[in-house]
């Protein structure tokens, strides 16, 4: 939304898409990272700023989401090419494994 930074717009992304209550105090960067668009011409980038949190409740698929998975590293075929650059940092910090 206009004027969001991006922390609001994680709190409210995440509360429409999974019906949990993130920890707003627990938002931390994860890193930005770019690269080519899933399903898009070759040399159409896509730029993500990802980040960690705790949150509260419990994971609901809701609103544009249709299912839930818990994925580790092992995963990484099953996203999108950015989300694999995103994958393997975490799994490099050890934050994913």
């Amino acid at each position: 939304e206009p004027g969001e930074t991006d922390a609001e717009t994680l709190v409210r992304e995440i509360r429409e898409e999974l019906d949990v209550e993130l920890t707003p105090d627990s938002i931390a960067p994860a890193g930005v990272f770019e690269g080519q668009a899933h399903g898009k011409a070759e040399g159409t980038l896509v730029r993500t700023a990802a980040y960690t949190a705790e949150y509260r409740g419990a994971l609901k698929a809701s609103s544009e989401i249709e299912e839930i998975a818990w994925l580790a590293h092992e995963d990484r075929p099953r996203v999108s090419l950015v989300a694999q650059l995103v994958f393997d940092h975490l799994h490099e910090t050890g934050e994913l494994r």
